[in-house]
């Protein structure tokens, strides 16, 4: 009896490992991630995306005017950035673009997808489709329509700041706002429409039931689209380019401008900054969009 016992788990035993590597060797026909090569294709690409943007930043603290070979570590460059006055200028007029952007578009944004998540009109898929216009076209074909838009009508020039940065402001809106209003509405499509009816039935008016019910289910939209928005607006070249004068010149068509000289520490330095205040905003509007932070 002893001796059948030992029998039993002698076979038994060896054949519990053998199916747990057998389970965790098994990889679906769906499962890339587990592959070793997938792994090293997307570390590739990784690799070939952000290495030039790691070298800008290390590079911005070289201390050479050349800026081809490491000479040092400093933080000069960036001081001579901060104290360059049209550096600094086109600084502050991306900053005051994307801030005024930033808020009709979200504005407008929130107020389109409140409208195609809720109402059923004539024409709805065509006023979707055209309101995608400004994403799927290219940003030099729209680019160029601001530009012989604001030819055709007339628009003035010339004026004091901040209003001289007007046209700007517009073609930025009119290529963010349908960001926000696709952000705003993914989040709107898990809204549960029996809480505003119970709001409603509770007595709560219609503006009270949009501020106290849907408003709070809708602000990590919101405010993910916001940030979007902002970001969109603070690094935009092409647009801008094409809807700036002489006098309105931004953050990027300044860099822009530097880089066709030379490379210096000093680009280097004012091209960083965009790219931390880039990357801070992306972050923020990920945070605010995710499921979790949502729900919360």
């Amino acid at each position: 009896m002893a001796a059948d016992m030992t029998a039993n788990v002698s076979i038994e035993t060896p054949g519990k490992p053998q199916r747990r590597k057998r389970r965790r060797r098994d990889i679906g026909p769906l499962d890339y991630g587990k592959r070793l090569w997938m792994r090293m294709f997307v570390g590739a690409i990784f690799v070939l995306l952000y290495a030039p943007i790691l070298t800008l930043m290390i590079f911005s603290f070289n201390d050479s005017k050349r800026n081809v070979v490491w000479k040092g570590f400093t933080f000069k460059y960036y001081i001579k950035a901060w104290n360059n006055d049209g550096l600094f200028e086109a600084f502050m007029n991306s900053i005051t673009i994307a801030f005024f952007s930033t808020i009709i578009s979200t504005i407008l944004g929130a107020m389109i997808a409140l409208l195609l998540w809720r109402f059923r009109f004539p024409g709805k898929a065509a006023y979707e489709g055209a309101m995608a216009l400004p994403i799927v076209v290219p940003e030099i074909c729209m680019g160029v329509a601001m530009l012989v838009f604001f030819a055709r009508i007339g628009w003035p020039s010339g004026m004091p700041w901040p209003f001289n940065l007007s046209a700007i402001t517009i073609a930025h809106i009119a290529f963010s706002f349908p960001f926000v209003a696709v952000v705003v509405r993914a989040r709107m499509a898990g809204f549960n429409r029996e809480l505003e009816e119970a709001s409603k039935d509770l007595g709560a008016s219609e503006w009270q039931t949009f501020w106290n019910v849907v408003l709070p289910y809708m602000r990590p939209g919101v405010v993910a689209g916001a940030l979007l928005a902002f970001t969109l607006s603070l690094d935009d070249f092409v647009i801008t380019f094409f809807t700036s004068g002489p006098d309105t010149v931004t953050f990027p068509v300044k860099v822009y401008s530097m880089v066709r000289f030379s490379v210096t520490p000093e680009v280097n330095a004012a091209s960083t900054v965009l790219v931390v205040i880039t990357v801070i905003a992306t972050f923020l509007a990920m945070r605010f969009q995710s499921p979790s932070r949502a729900d919360g």
